[in-house]
């Protein structure tokens, strides 16, 4: 899913909450396994309720109907504290087009939200060959921004299927 831009004015790493931060670290992570593992990636989302970490794969035609079907999730998950929005992608360096593994996230009421990336390579095996952290790529779209903080939402108002903690 190579199809997103996202704007990159500068190099200067903003401070992000902290739950997005590890949010967005957990779904690289999930990509990452999954390329380690031989497996292709599906984009997906991570959402956090309460104390549980929520996926789900958004399996698409194409780069936008991922991405379309990403948003839709998220903009309907009220009482999540914060997502991530995962897919394998590329981004442009200063040294060419890279492969990187890709997490956009936000958190409820904030304009935009962030993106960041694990770039890799594909080493003559076959296999990734990843670097050995993330690296801040720009400010992305936040899906979550019409949504309110999550302690405002009762948990009637939660998708019941985001109140069974057993997908952790």
């Amino acid at each position: 899913m190579a199809d997103r831009t996202v704007e990159n004015p500068g190099t200067d790493v903003p401070q992000m909450p902290e739950i997005l931060e590890r949010v967005l670290l957990y779904a690289i992570d999930e990509g990452k396994q999954k390329m380690e593992a031989g497996e292709d990636i599906t984009p997906f989302t991570t959402l956090v309720v309460h104390e549980s970490v929520f996926i789900e794969t958004h399996p698409g035609n194409d780069a936008q109907e991922c991405f379309n079907l990403a948003q839709h999730t998220v903009e309907g998950a009220r009482g999540a504290s914060a997502y991530a929005f995962c897919y394998d992608g590329y981004v442009e360096t200063s040294e060419g087009v890279k492969d990187a593994i890709i997490a956009e996230g936000g958190i409820p009421g904030q304009e935009s939200g962030y993106a960041i990336g694990l770039l890799y390579t594909i080493g003559s095996d076959g296999k990734p060959e990843f670097n050995e952290n993330p690296s801040y790529i720009g400010k992305a779209p936040n899906f979550m921004d019409s949504l309110r903080d999550a302690t405002e939402y009762p948990d009637a108002d939660i998708d019941p299927k985001y109140m069974d903690s057993s997908e952790e």
